[in-house]
């Protein structure tokens, strides 16, 4: 029996990690189009690390700024990277830190893709479908 193969899509969890309201709200709009998906979202990269420890099996994709009070997104992408359990979550950035270096820098740590503030979220949807269908055929 053939049908929409979407309609059967096991739900999967989406880690927001950014202090910014409206880059949330606009990626969780963005974000809702993606059949199965649920979007959690936490202010700093010490909640995600926690988050992902409590129930990090569910999370997906995180989705993280750079700049953000405490703990910064390079510090929680390593965290992910070294974590055995969690190594191999893609990670995607959205930052408004204007250091050239940045994308770079975050591509060596581990990120699968990078983008600047001002974004498109779609441009940052369509990364993540690709990043989720990617790891599922894996």
């Amino acid at each position: 029996m053939t049908g929409n193969p979407n309609s059967r899509a096991p739900e999967r969890t989406i880690l927001l990690v950014d202090d910014s309201e409206g880059a949330i709200l606009s990626l969780e709009v963005a974000f809702g189009e993606i059949p199965g998906i649920r979007v959690a979202f936490v202010s700093s990269g010490a909640e995600a690390i926690r988050r992902l420890e409590r129930g990090g099996q569910s999370i997906s994709a995180v989705v993280t700024d750079i700049r953000m009070p405490g703990m910064d997104g390079f510090a929680l992408i390593r965290h992910i990277r070294a974590d055995r359990k969690h190594f191999s979550i893609p990670i995607i950035v959205v930052s408004g830190d204007t250091d050239p270096e940045t994308p770079a820098r975050t591509s060596q740590l581990g990120a699968n893709a990078f983008f600047a503030k001002p974004f498109s979220p779609v441009a940052v949807r369509k990364t993540l479908e690709k990043l989720l269908y990617a790891a599922e055929t894996k």
